[in-house]
């Protein structure tokens, strides 16, 4: 059993294993007391564990049935009773539904047709050629999924053009900026938060 700030956790071989990624976002959550969060590819529950603290309820999905299993163990050894699980790809097992906040740690390397191995794990890294395949899917749907001045925080690198993740956003008619970043030695990982303007 792993621990995270006092979330005791397990891993599966076949689930995103949480890295400094993860805790990037884990530690630079702009969440307030009465939101109502998503978090899309939740893998091992951390990140949605972490939130749920901080505010009302959560829903976090996975594309992947392992995580959402591995989630469901932890969540429960967690006493983390604000929390409903739901399988499915990005916002399809929540169509409809708007939340205040939307969290996602997206698959953002640039992967060529050659290096995919084809497994569940692979999907929480897997940006097609680019690193924005997922990305641009998740952009797309966005605004269809946020209460009026609602927010959005998500993880990409540097390899998958953040500037234009940026643009995006601000063509939405968020206010977006990053608010915290790392580097690794190929690549800086950064959380962008958006705003909808009010």
């Amino acid at each position: 059993m792993l621990n995270y700030k006092g979330i005791h956790y397990k891993t599966h071989p076949e689930v995103y294993e949480p890295a400094e990624d993860t805790f990037l976002l884990a530690e630079n959550l702009q969440v307030e007391r009465k939101h109502r969060v998503l978090e899309i590819g939740t893998g091992t529950g951390i990140v949605a564990i972490t939130v749920s603290r901080q505010c009302r309820t959560v829903v976090a999905t996975d594309i992947n049935p392992h995580a959402i299993k591995c989630a469901t163990h932890n969540i429960i050894n967690n006493k983390t009773y604000n929390v409903e699980l739901k399988e499915g790809d990005l916002f399809e097992p929540v169509g409809g539904e708007k939340f205040d906040l939307i969290l996602f740690n997206t698959p953002y390397l640039p992967t060529s047709e050659d290096e995919r191995v084809d497994d569940e794990l692979e999907a929480a890294w897997d940006g097609g050629a680019d690193g924005r395949e997922v990305i641009d899917r998740f952009l797309d749907e966005l605004i269809d999924h946020l209460n009026p001045e609602g927010r959005v925080q998500l993880v990409q690198s540097s390899l998958s053009d953040i500037d234009k993740t940026l643009d995006k956003l601000e063509k939405m008619g968020l206010d977006a900026l990053v608010t915290a970043r790392e580097k690794h030695f190929f690549e800086e990982v950064v959380v962008i938060t958006g705003e909808l303007k009010s």
